[in-house]
């Protein structure tokens, strides 16, 4: 701790001491032995209450209470349809936040904040999303003060994929200062850590990277524009894909799951290629070169020394993020690759889940006046 305030021993010793006389840190144990005296392990109190965090996207919202060391005391995730509005979802949500908090035998007043991710662009000092494209009728929308109204503890709201990022950036320790996690989902977006923080920009729209432009000729995205690499590579288009090559033949699998079934989804296109389908492969090997080369671009522009790639698209197995390195390898500059990792990371790691409750828990202790 001494090293990373970069305080004496003594100063931090003497801190440390404080917090704990506060009940703000309780101690857990002894660490092993390096040669001399054994360390203490430290955590922030339990007696601080919890944090809630909320990961939603187009079309599920996960939830989950979280002691402040961002361990889960409980979880739950709901099937949603974000199109059906802020109303809907929003009681939907409170009640199974309620229901969490209930199972756990907390009260509201142990609540110590609310951390919720969405996804679309979001105006970070006001907690309201701006023109979302996935989510049109939110548009302007104060999720932060629908929640107040039925919760005393404070709300922040973020991207998505900002969550995902400051989740990563927790659990790496900060070992990492400069890297980009992209999620490919219903949507395509970009988190970004520069020099060990979450940047946002001006507004809360950096790292909305789905809208750039990878064909002119490309089919027109939801966002008014043609050719997004959102509106080529992400699930919809890549389910529209492999709809449309069952229906031509060109696969058989496909098109014996799409007479069964009546329908495909993204987790059908993953089997498929699993089972060695040509035409299968093709539609992922395409989506990856075209997320590649959108990310190129962004990798010139940055220059991070790792990329973490996740979200439904990237799940689908390793030919999706070898379509990706391939690309990025390419198109990008010698020295942005010479020592860039291009790594999966795997909806299962949460990490838009805990990125949540770490914002819960650093901008509440940042706005009642302790360390960020």
């Amino acid at each position: 701790m001494a090293r990373r305030l970069a305080y004496s021993k003594s100063k931090a010793n003497a801190m440390v001491a404080a917090l704990l006389d506060e009940g703000v840190l309780d101690e857990v144990g002894l660490q092993e032995s390096s040669g001399g005296r054994r360390a203490e392990t430290l955590r922030l109190s339990e007696s601080l209450g919890a944090v809630l965090g909320v990961d939603m996207d187009a079309t599920s919202m996960q939830l989950a209470l979280m002691r402040p060391d961002m361990a889960v005391l409980a979880r739950q995730c709901e099937t949603i349809d974000v199109r059906r509005g802020p109303g809907v979802i929003l009681a939907q949500l409170c009640g199974l936040m309620r229901e969490l908090m209930a199972r756990c035998g907390l009260s509201s007043s142990q609540l110590i904040a609310i951390g919720m991710g969405v996804p679309g662009p979001v105006d970070f000092a006001s907690g309201q999303l701006v023109n979302p494209p996935l989510m049109p009728d939110w548009d302007g929308f104060s999720i932060r003060d629908y929640l107040r109204e039925a919760f005393v503890a404070p709300v922040f709201v973020d991207n998505d994929v900002n969550l995902m990022a400051l989740g990563k950036l927790w659990r790496l320790q900060r070992t990492l200062s400069d890297f980009l996690v992209i999620k490919v989902g219903t949507g395509i977006g970009c988190g970004i850590v520069c020099h060990g923080q979450v940047y946002r920009g001006t507004n809360g729209s950096a790292g909305d990277v789905g809208h750039i432009c990878v064909d002119q000729a490309g089919p027109r995205c939801h966002c008014g524009n043609q050719g997004c690499v959102e509106a080529m590579a992400a699930a919809p288009a890549l389910v529209r894909a492999a709809i449309e090559v069952a229906q031509k033949g060109e696969s058989s699998w496909l098109a014996e799951r799409l007479q069964a079934s009546g329908s495909l989804g993204i987790e059908d296109l993953a089997q498929a290629s699993r089972v060695g389908d040509v035409a299968a492969n093709i539609l992922i090997q395409r989506a990856g070169s075209l997320v590649g080369q959108m990310l190129a671009s962004v990798v010139n522009f940055f220059n991070p020394s790792h990329v973490f790639i996740g979200g439904l698209v990237a799940d689908m197995g390793p030919l999706f993020l070898a379509s990706v390195r391939q690309s990025v390898y390419h198109r990008s500059l010698a020295l942005s690759t010479r020592h860039l990792e291009i790594q999966c990371a795997p909806l299962a790691d949460d990490a838009a889940l805990v990125g949540a409750g770490v914002l819960a828990m650093q901008e509440s202790l940042t706005q009642s006046g302790g360390a960020p």
